[in-house]
């Protein structure tokens, strides 16, 4: 059996180290924004290179949290992709926004700043980007589209911890940034777990009373928020594993290499690094035609994979009122033809050949 991420070996890596600090939690009985949320927040704001980085609850509660800080509410278009998970449009749904889908570009999977140019009216006040699959989007493109018309940036970065562009990191670009501590994340917690980052004194301020019920001083509420802290035990468990992602990170990037040199040959599309960042991979996604074949046939042999994503947001059932005449052709394609393979630091050489034996079988 090979999963899609092996969560067991690399708990196996750094099991002293969190186990003495879930005890010294325990013992300390400081469990809700405790010392460790304070700490990992710090370490993560340096390591991201933003001024404030705020833990909540999940990586949907990132996104919806900025979004209010950001002041985007009802009857306000946020441009995105359909090409992700349902949390981006949600978030933006939740705080009575729009979310309005344009397509993708058809080698990086992002969003195309020139799509998003042609679809900005006068109600569009913010773009939301998502570094899919751990590749950046074109940030610079977006920035000017941006600029030119006022718009602000969240950025989702559910995917792409550790990903940069020219050394500056995914969730500093933007007015603000959401994360997602999902457990089979780049960085991933044991559980939910979420960040805001942001460079505004304002944004954060409002973020931290938003995730805590609207107050700034216990039991005086400024505004109506909401209960999504990160959880205590959860920050123990993310700084430790923080220490590490730039390793977990490049383990990543070599089993990528791998996989695409292993493949050159094969009838199908490995994944394209373009020039704009460093790809953290995420998610190692192909595209094929005989997608189906190939999933039937690792699956027999026990090895997982998955379609991400098999439906795109625009073509869901809950957003049919509003998309009723949206066509996205490059966003469409791809979801009939994709599929992920396993992929985690701890994914061995031998796994690799493996996958591609039974790839081989099909396409030859």
């Amino acid at each position: 059996m090979i999963p899609m991420v092996n969560l067991r070996a690399q708990y196996a890596e750094i099991q002293f180290e969190i186990e003495a600090g879930l005890a010294q939690t325990m013992e300390n009985c400081a469990f809700i924004l405790g010392p460790n949320v304070q700490e990992f927040e710090q370490e993560a704001a340096h390591y991201l290179g933003v001024k404030h980085a705020i833990g909540v609850a999940s990586g949907t509660d990132a996104l919806h949290l900025a979004l209010l800080a950001e002041g985007i509410g009802e009857g306000d278009e946020v441009i995105t992709t359909a090409f992700t998970f349902i949390a981006t449009a949600e978030a933006i749904r939740y705080v009575g926004a729009k979310p309005v889908f344009v397509d993708i570009d058809e080698k990086s999977f992002n969003i195309s700043p020139t799509a998003i140019e042609r679809a900005i009216t006068t109600k569009t006040k913010a773009i939301m980007p998502v570094h899919l699959f751990g590749q950046p989007v074109d940030m610079d493109g977006i920035k000017q589209l941006s600029d030119q018309f006022q718009l602000k940036i969240i950025e989702d970065c559910a995917q792409s911890f550790g990903a940069d562009i020219n050394g500056k990191q995914t969730g500093s670009f933007g007015n603000a940034a959401g994360f997602s501590f999902f457990p089979s994340k780049n960085l991933g917690a044991f559980g939910d777990g979420g960040l805001v980052t942001a460079q505004s004194d304002e944004t954060a301020e409002m973020v931290r009373m938003l995730r805590n019920h609207g107050c700034k001083k216990r039991y005086y509420h400024d505004v109506i928020g909401f209960n999504s802290r990160l959880d205590e035990m959860q920050a123990v468990i993310l700084r430790a594993k923080l220490k590490r992602i730039d390793q977990y990170n490049q383990r990543r990037r070599h089993a990528a290499y791998l996989y695409s040199q292993l493949m050159a040959e094969l009838p199908l599309q490995t994944p394209v690094e373009d020039s704009i960042g460093t790809h953290v991979y995420h998610q190692y996604t192909l595209l094929c035609d005989r997608r189906d074949e190939i999933m039937a046939a690792l699956q027999a042999r026990q090895i997982a994979c998955a379609v991400y994503y098999p439906v795109p947001l625009h073509k869901q059932k809950v957003f049919a009122a509003d998309c009723a005449n949206v066509r996205l052709p490059v966003t469409e394609s791809i979801s009939e033809r994709c599929v992920s393979l396993p992929i985690c630091p701890e994914l061995s050489e031998d796994n690799i050949h493996e996958i591609v034996s039974v790839i081989e079988t099909v396409l030859n």
